[in-house]
């Protein structure tokens, strides 16, 4: 039997296909390509899930092996450089295989139904398969070389991704903004790539790490360039992870459709940037500096990315948020060195994220319907409220994806963030208190969310119009006649009315459909000023496909986290987990082998399941409130009374709320230090070359020109002129000499 490691390079080539089949289709064939395209999402699906039974079995086949795999084809040869091309397979390797086939079926399926309205449906799956086989060709390089070849082909799936609808100005200023940033990232990574290759003469991971440690133990290398190396190394993964200073981009790439989100900026791509970095642990163990560096840049990102989400009112930048401060979490917990940490909060983040926001995605596509396809409105949690009694089955995974996120036992979270949180207090606690405290933000802003959008009545169409004038409620009886009623002051103008099903509804694109069978049949009528009334449906519940995918992921987040729980099997820790990252923790030249301490693991989640708590209930009762009494309700007056203490306590709110709702003020400080900085800097610039340089030149023309004109007149065919003026020049000429004397 031939052993399945041989036939890893088709890991990366399988999805291929469809996305060059799609392009030839559409410029031969468009007409046919677009009656097929269902053909093309199951063959998108087909092979995405080929590669997924593979990666399975290569993950088996370590942990029975427990060993690494690397082959290696020459691709340039001659006396001074070369290169091979090959693949690496190692539980890494195995781990975000899985990982991104897994997220990338269930992302696939969902979009079939999300994406079917849109008129790029087509150009979408094209640019999703693409992404996956990109994907897949990051995490199985073998060198650097293949490794920068498919980071730049990610970010540019990404680019288009997140720039699909780009017809809206929002949409194409978010690609343009992602692209930026990443480029910074990216022209540290080329250059710290380049800096090794100098040094090692090499770009294969395993020889480098080898010449690496030797040049380092013979006292061989410049330390100070090696560090100077890794932190342009790392400026790569800062930037493709959403680390602080380099993660402005993230919120912004929530202009993309939602299953892009939920994919590749909450499970996958940003987890590419983690991914680089433990690939690369073994180099940055030897230089303190950058581990110091690297939990750093984690822990600021883990708080930053907490206070930013909570004043957000769009869910998806709420959840991207959350995306940015859970990557600090890895961040920090790969910068401590812990690997097995890190690794296990990846994985188990990347579920419960996806499903987040594929439940976000069910929101909008419920609200969509009714306020049509305006992100402003269809997205803003302030709008929606009271979904859960329309939206059942959305509510549950969510709600069950939000505990996940927050750490709640016995779900998957809580297993790898309580992991990292327990490592933290060795390293610094300085780092653990702020972890801590970030644990206890996450619940709160992520309950939040929940709060805000599934409790309390339906929001939308809850308007206060109080004033002197008495309100009245329209309605429209049986015989079409208008009827008015009066009401009480600050009831809501709502009245309802029946819809035939023959009306149409507009969803995703500007052509209009004729309404699913599971849209509710009621609509109702909101009263605005000046007399005008708008009909809408009540939202509903997701197709039976968005709604088998959620149901499907739900399963992750409550029994993924088994892999990592530690069985004791005659006093030495046993987990999955443990037994596939072996040879990986082997090459950290750390021990593998632990014992089991069940009363350090029953006691150690004590501490962070309180402040998780404690956020959960603070969110409660500041947000169940809002509910009861939406009118005349103000968090202050809960709080404090009237007077000084009152005033300080507004300005302490008004404050984390403008801090936070305008994102810590960095946007705005990189578009007057950058963006203006460097629009002043070529203004300045072209003022120069116009007044200086264009000055200079003209002027000699102008001055030749005044200098002819003048010397024109003074041609007169008189001799007694001409020695007139020569005796003249030799005069001032003779003055001239006699002064300098």
């Amino acid at each position: 039997m031939e052993h399945p490691y041989q036939y890893s390079w088709i890991i990366p080539l399988v999805p291929l296909p469809v996305p060059m089949l799609i392009g030839v289709g559409l410029l031969l064939f468009p007409t046919a390509t677009k009656h097929l395209r269902r053909m093309w999402a199951f063959l998108s699906i087909l092979l995405l899930s080929i590669v997924m039974i593979f990666s399975i079995d290569l993950s088996i086949e370590q942990m029975d092996r427990t060993s690494i795999y690397q082959s290696l084809r020459s691709w340039t040869i001659n006396n001074n450089f070369s290169f091979e091309f090959g693949y690496f397979i190692d539980p890494l390797t195995s781990i975000m295989s899985i990982l991104i086939t897994t997220v990338g079926i269930q992302v696939l399926i969902y979009s079939d139904n999300y994406m079917s309205h849109d008129q790029g449906y087509l150009r979408f799956f094209a640019y999703m398969s693409f992404f996956n086989a990109s994907m897949l060709g990051l995490v199985t390089s073998s060198n650097f070389i293949q490794i920068y070849i498919f980071w730049e082909l990610v970010g540019m799936c990404s680019y288009l991704l997140i720039g699909f609808w780009f017809t809206r100005p929002l949409a194409a200023d978010a690609c343009q903004k992602a692209f930026v940033t990443n480029r910074v990232g990216d022209f540290g990574l080329l250059l710290g790539i380049l800096g090794l290759y100098w040094i090692t003469g090499s770009f294969e991971f395993r020889d480098l790490f080898e010449i690496l440690n030797n040049l380092i133990s013979n006292n061989e290398v410049n330390l100070l360039f090696l560090t100077l190396c890794a932190f342009l190394l790392f400026a790569g993964p800062v930037a493709k992870s959403a680390q602080f200073p380099l993660h402005v981009w993230l919120p912004d790439a929530m202009e993309g459709p939602t299953p892009i989100s939920a994919l590749i900026h909450a499970a996958t791509m940003v987890a590419a940037g983690i991914f680089l970095v433990a690939r690369l642990l073994p180099f940055f163990l030897v230089i303190p500096y950058i581990m110091n560096l690297i939990s750093l840049i984690g822990i600021i990102t883990v708080f930053l990315g907490a206070t930013l989400a909570l004043a957000q009112q769009d869910i998806k930048r709420g959840l991207a948020y959350s995306t940015m401060s859970q990557l600090g979490y890895m961040m920090l917990a790969l910068g401590m060195g812990s690997y097995r940490a890190a690794l296990f909060h990846l994985i188990t983040h990347a579920y419960s994220k996806a499903l987040l926001f594929l439940g976000s995605g069910s929101i909008i596509h419920s609200m969509e319907a009714i306020v049509g396809y305006f992100p402003d409105k269809s997205q803003n949690m302030v709008l929606m409220g009271g979904l859960r009694k329309y939206v059942p089955i959305t509510k549950t995974a969510f709600l069950l994806s939000n505990f996940s996120l927050c750490g709640i036992p016995p779900l998957a979270c809580f297993w790898s963030k309580d992991e990292i949180l327990n490592d933290s207090w060795l390293y610094s606690p300085s780092f653990a208190i702020i972890a801590f405290f970030t644990a206890g933000l996450t619940a709160f802003y992520m309950f939040r969310i929940y709060l805000l959008t599934f409790e309390g009545p339906f929001n939308f169409c809850f308007q206060n119009y109080s004033g002197k004038k008495r309100n009245y409620l329209y309605s429209i009886s049986l015989w079409g006649k208008e009827e008015r009623k009066p009401i009480k002051k600050n009831f809501p103008l709502v009245a309802l009315l029946t819809m035939n099903n023959n009306e149409r509804a507009s969803f995703f694109s500007q052509k209009t459909h004729r309404l699913a069978s599971n849209v509710t049949n009621t609509s109702f009528i909101t009263l605005f000023p000046f007399g005008t009334t708008k009909t809408f449906l009540y939202p509903h519940e997701s197709d039976n496909t968005m709604l088998f995918v959620m149901l499907v992921l739900v399963l992750f987040p409550l029994f993924v986290g088994a892999i990592g729980i530690p069985l004791p099997q005659e006093g030495i820790e046993s987990d999955i987990l443990s037994k596939l990252l072996t040879p990986s923790i082997n090459l950290l030249h750390k021990n593998s082998t632990q014992f089991v301490d069940w009363y350090e693991v029953l006691k150690n989640p004590t501490l962070s399941v309180s402040i998780t708590s404690f956020g959960i209930l603070v969110a409660y009762f500041l947000y169940k409130p809002f509910y009861s009494s939406l009118h005349n309700w103000n968090i202050l007056n809960l709080v404090a009374k009237r007077g000084p203490k009152r005033i300080l306590w507004d300005k302490i709110l008004n404050f984390l709320y403008d801090w936070s709702y305008n994102r810590a003020y960095i946007d705005a400080f990189y578009t007057r230090s950058l963006t203006e900085g460097i629009r002043g800097l070529a203004e300045l610039t072209h003022l120069f070359d116009r007044r200086v340089i264009d000055g200079i030149t003209n002027g000699i023309g102008i001055t030749s020109f005044f200098v002819g004109e003048g010397l024109k007149y003074l041609g007169g065919s008189r001799i007694s002129f001409y020695l007139l003026l020569y005796l003249f020049s030799v005069l001032i000429f003779f003055f001239i000499n006699i002064s300098l004397l």
